[in-house]
């Protein structure tokens, strides 16, 4: 069993920042892509950052030079650092790892439980 913990979540006002952070446990051979998305009510999760093995990292254009992501293999962990926040970034944040139980097992995509961002005077 694999599980992915977020935490950092919060209220914040406008042009604030906020670190999210979240660790995988468990049966966990190798991770591989890890990263974001982000889910406004009644519409579709949609990709915020991805950081791949090597470090290279994507943002969706709506968070690019405002977020960043990072991650901590030692510690199967992956952040993601949000500055001058906008009201319009209070979502349910999600993050996600492409992960291999063994070294003969298939890559599946693990997803944390979501944690809430809002931002508001």
């Amino acid at each position: 069993q694999v599980h992915l913990v977020e935490s950092g979540g919060g209220l914040v006002q406008p042009g604030g920042s906020l670190r999210l952070s979240c660790a995988a446990s468990g049966s966990i051979f190798s991770i591989y892509t890890m990263g974001w998305y982000r889910q406004a009510p009644g519409k579709q999760r949609e990709l915020a950052a991805h950081i791949y093995t090597g470090g290279r990292t994507t943002y969706a254009d709506s968070v690019k030079g405002r977020f960043t992501i990072s991650r901590d293999n030692a510690k199967n962990t992956v952040y993601l650092q949000m500055s001058s926040l906008k009201e319009e970034d209070t979502v349910v944040y999600y993050c996600f790892a492409d992960i291999a139980e063994g070294s003969g097992s298939s890559i599946r995509a693990y997803w944390g439980q979501g944690t809430q961002v809002t931002v508001s005077s």
